[in-house]
């Protein structure tokens, strides 16, 4: 189960980002498997969201710059600290953001072949969620319709989310940097 590729990813990820909570493995598998299509409601708001969110972010964590998500490495978080360190202007990126969630549509059964995966893993120990907790969580997200999460409160508070998630092909060729 953990060669899976998105098992690794799960594993990096809560290697990274230590006190990931159940909520945050849900975020990363549905955006893994959906993009970001429930995130713009309108070009006008997306630009909105990104400037503010540029504004505001103030420090965080060490983060790539790309993060793939999805099994297939087509769907990345931009994380947008180092995106602007690396001298990338935002309109690029709102691009690729807008993009990707007016064109990339998931499936549901990606996102359960993800959530099947993060439930092998705390079924053989390699991650510290007991899988009947998992399983009632994504029981009543199924039974809500697959809707998008937040981060958890305690995620927010220790790295500070800032990043867009978009499909790879909506990206520059080439990256400043």
């Amino acid at each position: 189960m953990a060669t899976h590729p998105f098992a690794r990813i799960v594993l990096a990820h809560l290697a990274r980002y230590p006190l990931m909570q159940p909520d945050d493995l849900y975020k990363l598998a549905h955006q893994a498997a959906l993009g970001s299509e429930h995130a713009v409601s309108s070009e006008a708001r997306a630009r909105t969201w990104l400037e503010r969110e540029l504004i505001g972010m103030g420090g965080g964590p060490p983060e790539p710059l790309l993060d793939p998500i999805s099994a297939d490495g087509r769907i990345l978080r931009v994380h947008l600290r180092p995106f602007i360190q690396e001298g990338c202007g935002p309109d690029a990126l709102l691009r690729a953001f807008i993009q990707t969630a007016s064109q990339v549509k998931g499936s549901p059964q990606d996102l359960r072949t993800n959530l099947a995966t993060i439930l092998g893993l705390a079924q053989s120990g390699k991650i510290g969620f007991q899988e009947g907790d998992l399983r009632a969580l994504f029981t009543r997200m199924e039974s809500a319709g697959w809707p998008a999460r937040r981060h958890s409160d305690a995620y927010t508070r220790a790295y500070k989310p800032a990043y867009r998630v978009v499909s790879r092909v909506f990206l520059p060729a080439r990256l400043p940097g």
